[in-house]
C-alpha cells in the first residue's frame, strides 16, 4: 500500500521526461486526435510508450449526420479508433517506437468483472515495470474500460502509475451527463475506488474552457503540413456543425489530460488535493472524507496551453 508521502509525491507534477500511455476513443469527435498528435510531438517531455484504442458508442448520445463522430457499437468505436490512431501516427511521420493496442469490445458488465483485451493486458503488465518513485503516467481520455480492466486484472499496478483522467464534470455542477463517465459507470467506480494516484480533469465547469474557434485554427494550422491540415479540416467541420450560424467554438478537452505531466510551475492548469469522491450508480459524486487524496484540476490557463499545443503541432 502506498504511504501518504508516496501518494503526495506522485501527485506532484513531475520534472523531466516521463513515460506515458494514452487510452483514447480517437474516432469520437476530434479532440483525441489533437491530444495524440500533441504527445507525439512533445518528445522533449513525454516518451509515449503505448496507445490504447478505447470503446465508444456515440450514436445514442450524439446522433449526428457526420460519420466521423459515430459508431455502431462499443466494439465498432474501438475498431474505428484503432484505425484513426494509426492514421494520426502516419500523419506525424509514422516513426512511432511504441505500441498500438486494441482495447475492450464492450463496457464493464459490473465492478468486479474485467473485460480482457490486448490494451488491458498490456497495461496490467507494463505498469509493473514502474514504481512510486518512477511511475507510469496514463492519460485517460475515453471511457475508462481498459484502465479499470487492467486494475481488476492486476490491482498491484495502482501503486505504480498515475492516472490523468478526463472524467465527470466539476464537483459543483449538477449535471452528470459527461460522455466518458456515462458510457461506463462501473469502470469509473473501479478507478475512483482503486486507490491509484488520480488526477481528475472535470469536463463541464473546468476543461470546457479550453475551446477553439475556426479563425484561431486557421491562423495556427494552415500551411503547416498534412497533420495540421487534417486537424484543421476535422475541427472546422465539427465546429461548423455545432454552430451553423457561425462564430462558434468547441472544446478540445482531451489535450488537457495529456498536458498535465507537462504542467511544471502550474503553467497550464491549477488545482488542489481533495479526498477522492465516490461515484454512485446515477453518476453523482458522494463525499468520502477518509478516502485517499487525488489532484482535482480547477482551472485551465488557456492561452499558455493553447500556445504550447499549436507550437508542438506545427513542429516548431
Amino acid at each position: 500500500m502506498l504511504t501518504k508521502a508516496q501518494r503526495l509525491q506522485m501527485l506532484q507534477v513531475p520534472t523531466g521526461r516521463v513515460d506515458m500511455v494514452l487510452d483514447t476513443d480517437t474516432y469520437n469527435e476530434v479532440d483525441d486526435q489533437f491530444a495524440l498528435a500533441f504527445l507525439l510531438r512533445s518528445v522533449d517531455q513525454v516518451s509515449l510508450r503505448a496507445v490504447y484504442a478505447a470503446p465508444f458508442h456515440a450514436q445514442p448520445f450524439f446522433p449526428t449526420p457526420l460519420i466521423r463522430w459515430r459508431s455502431e457499437s462499443p466494439e465498432d468505436g474501438m475498431e474505428r479508433s484503432y484505425e484513426e490512431i494509426r492514421h494520426i501516427i502516419a500523419l506525424c511521420g509514422g516513426d512511432f517506437p511504441g505500441e498500438v493496442k486494441k482495447g475492450a469490445r464492450r463496457f464493464l458488465p459490473d465492478r468486479r468483472t474485467p473485460v480482457s483485451s490486448p490494451a488491458a493486458l498490456d497495461l496490467a503488465e507494463r505498469a509493473m515495470g514502474y514504481s512510486p518513485e518512477r511511475p507510469l503516467y496514463v492519460a485517460a481520455i475515453a471511457a475508462l474500460t481498459n484502465i479499470a480492466s487492467a486494475l481488476l486484472l492486476n490491482p498491484e499496478i495502482a501503486e505504480r502509475m498515475v492516472v490523468c483522467a478526463l472524467a465527470g464534470n466539476a464537483h459543483d455542477v449538477p449535471a452528470t451527463d459527461e460522455f466518458n463517465l456515462m458510457q461506463d459507470v462501473a469502470a469509473a467506480q473501479v478507478l475512483f475506488d482503486s486507490g491509484v494516484p488520480l488526477v481528475q480533469l472535470p469536463c463541464e465547469g473546468v476543461v470546457d474552457r479550453f475551446a477553439i474557434t475556426v479563425p484561431e485554427l486557421r491562423a495556427r494550422l494552415e500551411g503547416q503540413g498534412p497533420l495540421c491540415a487534417y486537424l484543421f479540416d476535422a475541427a472546422r467541420e465539427l465546429i461548423e456543425w455545432c454552430s451553423p450560424e457561425g462564430g462558434g467554438s468547441h472544446p478540445i478537452w482531451d489535450v488537457c489530460a495529456a498536458a498535465w505531466p507537462m504542467n511544471q510551475g502550474d503553467r497550464f492548469m491549477t488545482g488542489r488535493l481533495v479526498p477522492t469522491p465516490g461515484i454512485a450508480a446515477d453518476r453523482r459524486y458522494f463525499p468520502r472524507e477518509d478516502a485517499p487524496v487525488m489532484y482535482y484540476v480547477e482551472q485551465i490557463r488557456r492561452e499558455a496551453l493553447y500556445d504550447r499545443l499549436f507550437t508542438a503541432l506545427a513542429g516548431v
